[in-house]
């Protein structure tokens, strides 16, 4: 596995986060609000929205891997009957796929934020066509609880989703 720390974001790391964030292969696996093409205007944007949420219903950390923030992995706190459940993000840069690093950063970010938020359960949604990211989640602990068919609406496809989760009692 390739050597990696978790830390808050900074200010600086817009120039790095841009680098690694701007690749559409990245963009096609998240949300639309991941922006694509990414820029420095959308780094420093989400960065300042990390450091402003930051420990009220958020921990968000960059993937160091050579002094460069290379990727994102977020807990997100829920709201209403939904606050002792947390929602994970993450995304990691291309050069670094297939190393193990993304698994390991995953059981990091769930026991920080399970201490955290008195949290109970954490939980994942993928995109059915993202198997890597699949692999990450079950070599994590989390299970797939079920797919939620034609759910999502990604660059003009309806694609099925997984939804995955990780109970506070079962993290390893």
């Amino acid at each position: 596995m390739t050597a990696f720390c978790l830390r808050p974001w900074r200010k600086t790391d817009a120039v790095s986060l841009v680098c690694y964030a701007d690749d559409p292969g990245i963009a096609a696996n998240l949300r639309d609000v991941f922006p694509s093409p990414y820029t420095r205007p959308d780094a420093d944007n989400f960065i300042r929205d990390c450091l402003e949420r930051e420990g009220r219903d958020q921990l968000s950390r960059t993937v160091v891997i050579g002094g460069q923030a290379v990727g994102c992995i977020t807990v997100t706190r829920g709201q209403d009957v939904y606050r002792r459940c947390g929602e994970l993000g993450y995304w990691l840069g291309r050069p670094f796929w297939g190393r193990g690093v993304m698994t390991a950063a995953v059981r990091q970010i769930c026991r920080e934020a399970f201490a955290a938020f008195d949290l109970v359960r954490i939980q994942a949604e993928v995109y059915a066509p993202n198997k890597a990211s699949q692999v990450v989640l079950e070599k994590a602990g989390f299970a797939l609880e079920g797919v939620r068919h034609r759910g999502i609406y990604k660059n003009g496809q309806l694609l099925d989703s997984c939804l995955y989760a990780l109970l506070k009692e079962e993290q390893a």
